[in-house]
C-alpha cells in the first residue's frame, strides 16, 4: 500500500495532515469525506461527477495538477468564491506525485 501525506485546511481553518492512499483510485473529495473534514451532505453532493462545486478547494502548494477538463472548467465558471487556484476536489486523483499537496476547502456556497 502506498500512501502520501497531504494537508487539508477545513472550512473552520483547522489544518489536518492526513494519509491518502494512491493505490485505490481515490480523489481529494473522497479523502475529505473519509476523514469527515466537512459535514455530511456539504461536499461531493453530485458524487464526484464535476456537476456541482461542493468540493471546490484552493490548491495552496505548487504541485502540477492535470489540466482541467471542460466539465470542471464550466462548473467553476458558475461557482461562488472561485479563485485563480480553485479546483474541484473530485477531479484531483491521489497519485505519488501529490506527496505534500496542500489544499484549503472553499466555503460552502
Amino acid at each position: 500500500m502506498s500512501d502520501i501525506k497531504i494537508k487539508i485546511t477545513d472550512r473552520e481553518g483547522i489544518v489536518h495532515e492526513v494519509d491518502a492512499p494512491t493505490d485505490m483510485n481515490m480523489n481529494l473529495m473522497e479523502i475529505v469525506r473519509s476523514y469527515e473534514l466537512a459535514p455530511e451532505g456539504t461536499i461531493g453532493i453530485c458524487g464526484g461527477m464535476a456537476m456541482c462545486a461542493s468540493c471546490q478547494c484552493y490548491v495552496a502548494s505548487e504541485h502540477e495538477l492535470p489540466p482541467m477538463s471542460d466539465d470542471e472548467d464550466a462548473m467553476l465558471a458558475e461557482a461562488f468564491n472561485v479563485k485563480d487556484n480553485s479546483r474541484l476536489g473530485c477531479q484531483i486523483h491521489m497519485t505519488e506525485d501529490l506527496e505534500g499537496l496542500e489544499v484549503e476547502l472553499a466555503p460552502e456556497s
